[in-house]
């Protein structure tokens, strides 16, 4: 009889285990907290409470994991917008203009999505759930894992055999240590700061604007000598909004209530002040501060047979970047084909840290280009030095080099951030590529980027992001006024006529 046992009941938890109820005969999911009756924060989450988003890609892996997910969030009050289509973005170099791609995002609190996930992965009974259980440690040597030990509800602890452990604990998992303390070897680990902070709250939308606005993301801004500052305002569930302020550091969003308003009227454009100042609060301000992006390299070490790591505690990006759940899933997807491929035999293991590893890859090279270009941009605009700010752009070029060597045009095939399964392309993305490649452009980054969540957000130089704007708009620079972008969402268009007329009249 063989027995799994995952530990960590979050995403990247509950999916690895739906996954492995149809190849062990026992799974058993360990979960530290207890899980929430209702769509609210889990509490084992740390950032439970900000934006969530799970893009194209994670949508549809989820929905092969546990097919009709994705129509049961949107049944349960989630919104689904086109990227860009249905996405007021301003850019670096402006607004884009409305244009539907086929990608897309859905948008709604973490709490309902691991409700909707939990309920259709864990209703079924294959999967006993183990709550407010501690994870102690691993049983077995530097050739094997044989099981793990637990502390259930307080008690002492005990020992669970297993055949595999799986660890989805997340950004604080204590693997490294539980391996050290069986004999195994160390585990190497690589952070990459980002030096971005964020700070989010809950709205009750205006009646007449919950469901019709737009997604709104105002990217950060690069004025020289200044931290970098943006925002992000999507749609939740239950006629409500959840507005994030980003900012580098020296420019941390504030948490007081009038430090939060005046750090959103101090961006760019007022859009999302303005949308604050007519929306109702809920609840506090909530800062959020780990950002560093975090790999360990599990794949490069020899493993005991019998243990595999997922989601964020092997690969945790920088959360702004909405890869994790999307990633989780990914993961997910790609430990059903190696079971399918090698049961749960010992020809498993020989590669599932790599196979794992290999779906994050893509979400960890594009995370670091571009904190690593932030970082190095914003360091040099402090010092007031050119050198210093051209070198993260170089910084970041020298990732994008090296996993092109690595990649190639798979990063372009796979649709990068997007975390897109193995897929043949639509006639949209083989336009986009040709032309991408008629423009002799640094294509696979900038494909890969345009085809992700955020829309060529710091793709490339200035003139890589000017030249790929001409090529998808057919227009030059500049994109759109702001009368012109606002205007292409009808409803948020006359709210704001309104707005206006009644601040002059």
């Amino acid at each position: 009889m063989t027995r799994a046992v995952v530990l960590g009941g979050g995403l990247a938890g509950v999916l690895a285990a739906t996954v492995l109820a149809g190849h062990a005969d026992e799974v058993v999911l360990v979960e530290g907290d207890r899980y929430p009756s209702g769509p609210r924060p889990r509490r084992g989450l740390p950032q439970s409470h900000h934006s969530h988003v799970l893009v194209a890609g994670g949508a549809r892996a989820l929905d092969a994991l546990l097919p009709g997910t994705v129509d049961a969030l949107l049944a349960d009050g989630a919104h689904l917008r086109d990227l860009p289509g249905d996405a007021l973005i301003y850019s670096a170099d402006g607004w884009f203009r409305r244009l539907h791609t086929g990608a897309h995002l859905i948008s709604c609190t973490r709490g309902l999505l691991d409700q909707v996930v939990r309920r259709r992965a864990l209703g079924g009974g294959d999967v006993e759930v183990w709550e407010d259980t501690r994870a102690l440690g691993l049983t077995g040597d530097e050739v094997r894992v044989t099981g793990v030990s637990v502390s259930r509800q307080g008690s002492p602890p005990e020992t669970v055999r297993a055949d595999l452990v799986v660890d989805a604990t997340g950004r604080r998992s204590q693997s490294p240590r539980w391996l050290a303390e069986i004999g195994a070897a160390d585990i190497e680990e690589v952070s990459v700061a980002t030096g971005l902070a964020y700070a989010t709250r809950l709205y009750r939308a205006p009646v007449d604007l919950a469901a019709t606005i737009p997604a709104i993301m105002l990217h950060p801004g690069t004025e020289k000598g200044r931290p970098a500052r943006g925002a992000t305002l999507f749609p939740v569930e239950d006629g409500r909004w959840i507005v994030t302020l980003t900012g580098t550091r020296g420019g941390e969003p504030p948490t007081d209530e009038q430090g939060y308003a005046a750090f959103a009227r101090s961006l760019r454009h007022p859009i999302v002040a303005d949308l604050m100042a007519e929306a109702t609060p809920l609840g506090v301000v909530r800062p959020y501060r780990d950002t560093v992006n975090r790999r360990r390299f599990f794949e490069r070490a020899r493993l005991p047979a019998g243990f595999a790591v997922v989601g964020d505690a092997a690969v945790a990006v920088n959360p702004i970047h909405s890869h994790g759940m999307s990633v989780a899933a990914l993961g997910a997807l790609r430990l059903r084909e190696e079971l399918a491929r090698h049961g749960m035999g010992p020809s498993l293991f020989a590669g599932l840290q790599s196979a794992l590893a290999e779906e994050a890859e893509r979400s960890w090279r594009m995370a670091v280009e571009q904190d690593t270009q932030r970082a190095g941009q914003q360091a040099g605009r402090r010092a007031g030095d050119r050198v210093a700010e051209r070198a993260g752009q170089q910084a970041g070029d020298r990732v994008v080099e090296r996993a092109g060597q690595q990649a190639g045009d798979r990063v372009v095939e796979r649709a990068g951030r997007d975390g897109t399964p193995r897929r043949e392309p639509n006639a949209f993305e083989r336009e986009i590529r040709t032309r991408l490649a008629q423009a002799k452009l640094s294509s696979p980054r900038l494909a890969a980027e345009f085809f992700g969540v955020q829309t060529l957000i710091s793709a490339g130089t200035a003139t890589d992001r000017s030249e790929i704007a001409r090529v998808l708009t057919g227009r030059p620079e500049p994109l759109l006024t702001d009368e012109e972008a606002i205007g292409q969402y009808p409803a948020l268009a006359a709210w704001r006529r309104t707005r206006l007329a009644a601040a002059t009249g």
